[in-house]
């Protein structure tokens, strides 16, 4: 697992190629915000219990424990359950669409990701998810 700067909202990317990891956790790291990796759908689950994060970033075919699967369990717990998940994928398909909001995915981003997009898609997720953890807090 690594982590990027200390300060931005925390990213939680996972995608199961090492290289697109990289790639996109530097254009993450770049737009100010923290990253947390999980190489596939089972680590994810775990990270986003522990790490809590502010926006899940899910590929939809992984090994192990696919994005699909990863987000139902990961919305099935009352402790991520309004973490907005956005679902990356190379299959752009109303089928494919249809399947991640099916299991609680917020958004969908087809493969490759124009960053431009990525990154005011996360920035905008990112401050709803903090606007409404502190509309939760008790005062």
């Amino acid at each position: 697992m690594r982590q990027g700067n200390d300060s931005g909202p925390l990213v939680l990317l996972v995608e199961d190629y090492e290289d697109t990891r990289l790639m996109m956790r530097r254009q993450l790291e770049l737009g100010g915000f923290r990253v947390v990796e999980a190489s596939d759908g089972r680590e994810a689950v775990e990270r986003a219990e522990k790490q809590r994060p502010a926006v899940i970033l899910m590929d939809l075919n992984m090994p192990v424990l696919d994005g699909f699967t990863a987000a139902l369990r990961i919305r099935e717990r009352e402790e991520t359950r309004g973490v907005p998940i956005v679902a990356l994928t190379a299959y752009d398909t109303s089928e494919f669409r249809a399947a991640a909001r099916a299991v609680g995915c917020s958004e969908y981003l087809p493969k490759p990701v124009a960053f431009d997009q990525l990154l005011s898609l996360v920035s905008r997720l990112s401050q709803r998810s903090r606007a409404e953890a502190l509309e939760a807090e008790p005062a």
